[in-house]
């Protein structure tokens, strides 16, 4: 494993972390405790340090399980979780920023997770007329203060909100999270620049795809689960990405390098990048993710 510096926040960060949507249940799937707890420890046993959660998976359910299984290794784990979301159903969330509410949620999280600390606390995909509010983010730095989080992070809803990133500096904000893979380039054009230019950590989601990179979909596939809702990709959309990842994996990838980590290590060859946050289903997916470190 490798791990590159978290932007100004003093963490050390794998390249390679464990996102955590799946275990909120979104993805086809219930996770046990006992299969939570075998993803984080083979993760842990080939280097990750880094695992990102949220309180709207599940209803805290994530961040339950989550806490649990690093309850042992606490110190192991860079934590990252976000706000703004409450889970209300399957793919439905209301909207709560306001600073009352925020704190409240932050609290509420750190129960879930069982812990003092949130090591990267995120703002999480909300719009502009939420993040311009002066007192949200004063009374973030109130929580900074206290020691409840530790540094705090954007989880930009667009890739095209060069508002919300230009103004990370100034909001004390440390780390960027943003979609990002070889078929979604547009971080490349204003995003990445303004974090080079402040510092910020960048972790990427999505790095694969929502499973399009990973090679295992023939043109004419559909997924059986519920991934692909997050681009809001209609049926001819999701073909021609197929389509292009048929093509990548044709012209770029070498032959018998597994495509999935040819990806991962694709987003972190940008010198913008610090970590890559791909979600896994079993130890055996967790395994392959470790290996874009390789390949580095």
């Amino acid at each position: 494993m490798h791990y590159r510096r978290l932007g100004r926040t003093g963490l050390d960060v794998s390249v390679i972390g464990l996102g955590t949507w799946q275990l909120g249940g979104e993805w086809g799937k219930d996770f046990t405790q006992a299969e939570a707890d075998a993803i984080v420890d083979r993760a842990a046993e080939l280097g990750m340090n880094l695992v990102d959660t949220a309180e709207c998976y599940g209803d805290h359910l994530s961040e339950q399980l989550v806490g649990r299984a690093i309850a042992a290794n606490r110190d192991h784990w860079v934590l990252a979780s976000k706000f703004g979301h409450r889970y209300t159903g399957h793919l439905e969330r209301d909207q709560l920023w306001s600073a009352s509410d925020v704190v409240a949620q932050l609290e509420r999280s750190l129960t879930a997770l069982g812990t003092d600390r949130i090591d990267l606390y995120q703002f999480h995909s909300g719009g502009d007329d939420v993040f311009d509010n002066d007192e949200l983010w004063e009374a973030l730095a109130a929580q900074k203060q206290a020691g409840k989080v530790r540094a705090l992070g954007l989880s930009v809803g667009s890739n095209q909100n060069i508002h919300q990133v230009a103004q990370c500096t100034e909001r004390g904000i440390d780390a960027l999270q943003v979609v990002y893979s070889r078929l979604d380039r547009e971080p490349e054009a204003e995003l990445f620049p303004s974090c080079q230019e402040q510092d910020l950590g960048v972790l990427a989601r999505v790095a694969l795809a929502s499973g399009v990179l990973t090679g295992k979909y023939a043109p004419g596939s559909r997924f059986t689960d519920d991934r692909d809702h997050r681009s809001g990709r209609d049926t001819e959309v999701l073909e021609q990405r197929i389509q292009e990842a048929a093509r990548i994996k044709a012209e770029e990838v070498p032959e018998g390098v597994d495509m999935a980590a040819w990806a991962l290590a694709w987003a972190l060859r940008h010198d913008a990048m610090t970590s890559v946050i791909p979600g896994c289903k079993s130890v055996a997916q967790v395994e392959s993710n470790a290996q874009a470190a390789e390949l580095l």
